[in-house]
């Protein structure tokens, strides 16, 4: 027979407690569906600046600027808000959603850090305001897609050079971008 444990509170270790979660809940105020404008760097083959009418892969582009772009890029949007009445708001936070690879987030200028791992969850309580809100997003891929696109090309076309010869033009893309749903979630 095995010999049960028991933890120091007394509750039987293949027992579940009763305490509440110690984790918020959130629920969604609103979705930020944009437009979002993005701005490549065209130093690396991507446009200076597209208007995406909704969140979408970089690799479902038609762009090959866009398609095979690896690096950063900037989405820009505006939303209204309503803000709850305490001074300052507490508990809003933005919901990136999904997103590849890593995210720069600015709310109303203000910095709001880097984000690059699940969930991909920002406190904007302090950049909160009620009306208008500009948000600003950098995303970060990784480097794979812009080697598998130089696989499309002669190397004199490359505008970097590298010893990474792994990928060929049959490998399949890595996701990339802002992909969503972005929503704004008070806990």
């Amino acid at each position: 027979m095995r010999k049960r444990t028991r933890k120091k509170d007394g509750i039987d270790a293949s027992q579940n407690g009763s305490c509440a979660r110690d984790f918020p809940v959130y629920s969604q105020i609103a979705e930020v569906k944009g437009p979002w404008t993005v701005h490549f760097d065209p130093k690396w083959s991507g446009p200076e600046s597209v208007e995406f009418s909704e969140l979408v892969d970089w690799t479902t582009r038609p762009e090959e600027g866009i398609k095979y772009y690896s690096g950063k890029a900037t989405y820009e949007t505006t939303f209204e808000l309503e803000t709850p009445a305490n001074d300052p708001p507490s508990g809003i936070h933005l919901n990136l959603g999904e997103l590849s690879n890593g995210a720069e987030v600015r709310r109303n200028s203000k910095d709001l850090g880097v984000h690059w791992t699940r969930p991909f969850r920002v406190d904007i309580s302090a950049a909160a305001k009620s009306g208008r809100n500009d948000l600003e997003i950098d995303i970060i891929n990784l480097w794979q897609n812009r080697l598998i696109g130089y696989a499309h090309l002669l190397s004199e076309k490359w505008f970097c050079k590298t010893n990474v010869r792994n990928f060929t033009s049959d490998h399949p893309l890595l996701p990339s971008g802002l992909l969503g749903p972005v929503l704004v979630e008070s806990a």
